[in-house]
C-alpha cells in the first residue's frame, strides 16, 4: 500500500469492548483487529487509534480503566493516538492535521461503535474528500433499543457502501478481500 494510506482504529476501548454489555463479537473483532493491523504493517502504513474522552464523571473519564485502549491490540509505541471528545473524530482534534502531515488521502476505518463513532467518522472523512476503505468484519456494536447489534453492523455496512459522496466513493470490503488487493488499490 502507498504511504498515503493510514489505517485508523476506533475507540477500542476496555469498558466499550468488553462492556457491561460487552461488544457484538468482541473476541472476533479484536482478532480481526489485530489482522488489520498486521497488515498495515506489512504494507508499511501509519496506525493511528482514536480514544474517546468522556466527561470527568463517566465510565469513560480520561485514566480511568474503561478508557485505556484495549489491551488485547497489537500496539506499538509509533503508532499515533488521537483523543476525542465527540463522535467525528474530525470534530475539535488533531486528526485532520495528523493526516496531513503524514500525507495520507486514504483511510481504511475499523473499530467501535458502528452507529455512533465510527460512522460519524466515515461520513465526515468521505465528505472531506478521503477516500475510505471501511473493513466491513472489523468493527462492532452492541444491541440497541430497537435493533439487535448484528443487524447494526449490517446496516451499517449497506450504508456506507451505498453513501453519496463528493470525491470517492466509500468502500466497504472484509479483510480478506481488502488483503488480496495490490498494495496499489
Amino acid at each position: 500500500m502507498p504511504p498515503h494510506t493510514a489505517l485508523l482504529i476506533i475507540d477500542v476501548q476496555q469498558g466499550l469492548i468488553d462492556g457491561p454489555p460487552a461488544a457484538i463479537r468482541a473476541p472476533q473483532i479484536l482478532v480481526q483487529l489485530n489482522a488489520a493491523i498486521a497488515l498495515a504493517r506489512t504494507r508499511a502504513m501509519p496506525i493511528l487509534f482514536v480514544q474517546h474522552d468522556g466527561p470527568p464523571d463517566s465510565p469513560l473519564a480520561a485514566g480511568s480503566h474503561a478508557w485505556q485502549l484495549h489491551e488485547a491490540l497489537a500496539r506499538q509505541p509509533i503508532d499515533k493516538v488521537i483523543r476525542k471528545r465527540a463522535s467525528d473524530a474530525f470534530c475539535q482534534t488533531a486528526l485532520k492535521a495528523t493526516l496531513e502531515q503524514l500525507a495520507i488521502d486514504n483511510l481504511w476505518l475499523a473499530g467501535y461503535a458502528s452507529d455512533f463513532c465510527l460512522d460519524s467518522t466515515v461520513r465526515s472523512a468521505a465528505m472531506q474528500g478521503y477516500a475510505v476503505t471501511v473493513i466491513a468484519d472489523a468493527h462492532t456494536s452492541k444491541d440497541r433499543p430497537h435493533l439487535g447489534g448484528e443487524q447494526v453492523i449490517a446496516h451499517h455496512n449497506w450504508l456506507w457502501a451505498n453513501l453519496d459522496t463528493p470525491v470517492h466513493p466509500v468502500r466497504v470490503m472484509p479483510l480478506h478481500q481488502l488483503a488480496a488487493l495490490s498494495g496499489n488499490d
